[in-house]
């Protein structure tokens, strides 16, 4: 038979798992699971892990390195896209700039020397001096000398220059993809955290998207509850709260409301008891600040909205 003291425990703990108001006077009392902002890193390239700086449970600064890629294949085609872009870039400039009277002179002379021979080839075709393929390949260097010329004189065409202008921007795109892949080797922490899953070790050849750690964002950390819709006139973005865990009973972790949902649903398995399953409820987030990881993912925790400015100390 259960004592006194020990009823009332029961039946506060009942009261907690289904989310209802505590009796305390300005106070909403609801259970949940504490949860944290986890991110999964996967691998941008592919290569061997040349170096591993941390481990399950390394407590990591945003833009931590964690590991490195292998990059020396990625340092080869560098050096090519670099050369590419050299070469798309002198093209585009000597079309831009366009010819030079030096170009323009070497080009009447060459014309000149040219039809002198295609006029001396035509008088010896006509006595019948010439074979017919020496005085065809004098033609052609002919045509081919004034065509040059001539294109000299009228220089290159915007439709040219655009072409050159389009393989240089090609080629500066290619070396700079090159270096974001040079960059992308080189795995940090996005945020603030714990690694909570490392799933490669040094010498590990990975592919793009292989899974290779998972950071917890542990501060700040939220505990979502549920709570029912006649007490939602009560709750409101900004309310102070409470969040309480078994490990430390009286000391309440302080926090505030972060969100409230705008939609209906029933109580979640999780926190729900078997005559609670039909209960329309509206979930709240409690945002704690949780500097030294107290609070950890998946800790069973309550939460308690205060509609005042007193923050009471739960006693048990």
């Amino acid at each position: 038979m259960l004592s006194r003291a020990g009823f009332a425990a029961a039946v506060a703990a009942l009261a907690m798992a289904l989310g209802c108001n505590s009796g305390k006077p300005g106070l909403i009392s609801a259970s949940g699971t504490i949860e944290t902002v986890e991110v999964t890193l996967n691998a941008k390239v592919g290569g061997t892990v040349v170096k591993l700086a941390v481990d399950e449970g390394t407590r990591v600064k945003k833009g931590d390195l964690l590991a490195k890629i292998d990059t020396s294949t990625l340092e080869i085609q560098l050096r090519q896209a670099q050369a590419n872009v050299a070469a798309a870039d002198a093209q585009y400039k000597l079309l831009k700039r366009g010819f030079r009277r030096e170009d323009l002179a070497l080009a009447e002379a060459n014309l000149h020397f040219a039809e002198s021979e295609f006029r001396r080839a035509e008088l010896l075709l006509a006595k019948n001096a010439l074979p017919r393929r020496q005085y065809d390949d004098a033609a052609d260097k002919f045509a081919v000398a004034r065509e040059t010329r001539d294109k000299l004189r009228s220089g290159y065409l915007p439709e040219e220059i655009d072409s050159a202008s389009a393989k240089l921007d090609l080629a500066s795109a290619q070396e700079e993809q090159i270096r974001k892949y040079i960059s992308d080797s080189e795995v940090v922490a996005p945020v603030d955290g714990t690694i909570t899953q490392k799933s490669i070790e040094e010498g590990d050849d990975v592919t793009v998207n292989s899974r290779l750690f998972r950071v917890s964002k542990l501060d700040p950390a939220n505990l979502m509850i549920y709570v029912p819709e006649a007490d939602l006139a009560k709750v409101r973005i900004g309310q102070p709260a409470n969040v309480y865990i078994d490990a430390f009973p009286n000391k309440p972790f302080p926090g505030k409301v972060v969100y409230v949902s705008s939609v209906a649903e029933f109580t979640p398995k999780n926190v729900q008891t078997k005559d609670d399953r039909t209960k329309l409820v509206f979930g709240v987030k409690i945002e704690v600040p949780n500097p030294g990881f107290v609070l950890k993912p998946g800790m069973p925790a309550d939460g308690e909205l205060l509609n005042g400015p007193e923050t009471p100390v739960r006693q048990r």
